[in-house]
């Protein structure tokens, strides 16, 4: 059975399906999933009923209308669709996009932080490497690790769970990374980083467990409701009309896409059927396209032409008009730093039109010793004041005290949880040792924390 999946295109995203999610893209459509281009704007509830997943990677610079949120919501959880919501560092402050006012529906929201780890990465902080999958959930099964890129954390609202944690030495700690929903028939899963399905980057699609980490993803989405739905025939098939709006998305040929057909318009042709106006739409759209994409670079090229470079260089060098007055020729001494010669703004022997920089001020055109000896004659040493080491104020010490106590009891809940799962025998033991050696590790760390603060206090 095939899944269709529908990556939003109307919100500007930072992930494009054609262009840097392309690896993502073949990897879904060889393992049970049809990839599409999700066109349609305003989204609702009808234009969703032929697909299982809708996916927004980041947006950009563009806001989903509350119109749009309603519908969606409607379709998760009446029609049982799976949404996949993936931001960026900053969250949605730092995108400028409200994906949150969309995933509040569902007992969650995106942190406007970035997750750093200077111990536990791959090269540079914000590229943690993430090991707590707590509690087991069919995402994280058979992952043992993976990068989280340039990611922002979660907060649980409602009746949403993290399933993905940072590290106990990442900032911030122990926060929520992966955050899944099952609001009546759907499923919603939301994650703070796009960039780990992003092509040919570290820490991006190649990366060890993340193809691993990706086809649990989709799977998981597909609901069973969905499932009934389609094995009772009850899903729509995507129409032609679709098509044009959604378009699916493989390796395109050239010879036959719209993108290059061009069409003579002719106001006296006669259109017959719908579809062939969506089409002639759509051709008339990517023209435009392409001619607005064509503008906007030969604007770049125009900017960064050498005959601006040249006018910039001109205006400067109107500023600079007196020529630079040399500093005495002195004999230093074997024992003395020879002065430092003055140094253009500008290398005359590649621009010989530029002129030099003005003259010193008369005060400072004299001997450097002179100078010098004035200087030490005037000037006395600066003290050294040493800064108090400024304490934490006490209400400070017990919100976080508050705090950390509060993740000790929510780590003691989630070792019940594991210990139940395993005695009932839904976990085996090589991954219930795991998860017990982590979370025992993690209320040894936040037991080590509060005794600190209690001190300080």
């Amino acid at each position: 059975m095939t899944y269709n999946v529908a990556f939003d295109v109307a919100h500007k995203p930072r992930g494009r399906l054609d262009e840097n999610f392309t690896e993502l893209k073949d990897f879904l459509n060889s393992n049970g999933f049809k990839c599409y281009n999700f066109l349609e704007a305003p989204i609702t509830q009808p234009s969703l009923k032929s697909y299982d997943v809708l996916v927004f990677v980041c947006p950009d610079f563009s806001k989903i209308s509350p119109l749009e949120i309603s519908e969606i919501n409607n379709w998760v959880r009446e029609d049982g669709g799976g949404l996949l919501l993936l931001s960026h560092a900053g969250g949605d402050r730092g995108r400028n996009s409200n994906l949150s006012e969309l995933s509040q529906n569902f007992g969650m929201s995106f942190e406007n932080d970035q997750v750093l780890d200077e111990t536990y990465n791959l090269g540079m902080e914000n590229m943690p490497v993430i090991t707590a999958f707590i509690p087991p959930h069919p995402i994280t099964n058979g992952i043992s690790s993976f990068c989280f890129r340039s990611g922002c954390s979660l907060m649980v609202l409602g009746n949403a769970i993290s399933i993905v944690s940072s590290n106990d030495t990442s900032e911030p700690f122990s926060s929520p990374l992966i955050c899944v929903s099952e609001p009546d028939n759907g499923r919603v899963c939301a994650i703070g980083s796009y960039e780990i399905f992003r092509d040919k980057i570290g820490c991006g699609f190649n990366s060890d467990d993340h193809p691993s980490l990706a086809f649990n993803i989709f799977n998981w989405l597909v609901s069973e409701h969905r499932l009934d739905l389609r094995e009772n025939g009850k899903i729509p098939e995507i129409t032609s009309q679709q098509v044009n709006s959604s378009q699916y998305s493989e390796t395109p040929s050239y010879e036959q896409s719209t993108e290059n057909r061009k069409v003579d318009i002719d106001f006296s042709m006669k259109i017959s059927r719908k579809s062939e106006l969506f089409e002639l739409l759509k051709i008339f759209q990517n023209q435009i396209n392409t001619i607005k994409s064509t503008i906007d670079k030969l604007i770049m090229s125009a900017e960064a032409s050498e005959d601006e470079i040249v006018e910039l260089r001109e205006n400067l060098t109107s500023l600079y008009t007196s020529p630079i007055i040399e500093p005495p020729v002195l004999e230093t001494p074997p024992t003395q730093i020879p002065s430092p010669q003055p140094v253009s703004i500008f290398d005359e022997q590649t621009d010989p039109t530029l002129t030099q920089l003005p003259p010193k001020p008369v005060d400072l055109q004299s001997n450097p010793s002179d100078i010098f000896s004035r200087l030490n004659r005037t000037q006395k040493p600066k003290k050294v004041i040493s800064q108090p080491v400024k304490k934490p104020k006490k209400s400070e010490l017990l919100s976080q005290k508050s705090s950390l106590e509060n993740k000790l009891n929510s780590v003691k809940n989630l070792l019940d949880f594991v210990e139940k799962k395993h005695d009932a025998g839904e976990l085996d033991d090589v991954s219930y040792t795991k998860r017990l050696k982590q979370l025992k590790n993690d209320i040894k760390k936040t037991q080590n924390k509060i005794d600190e603060v209690n001190k300080l206090l």
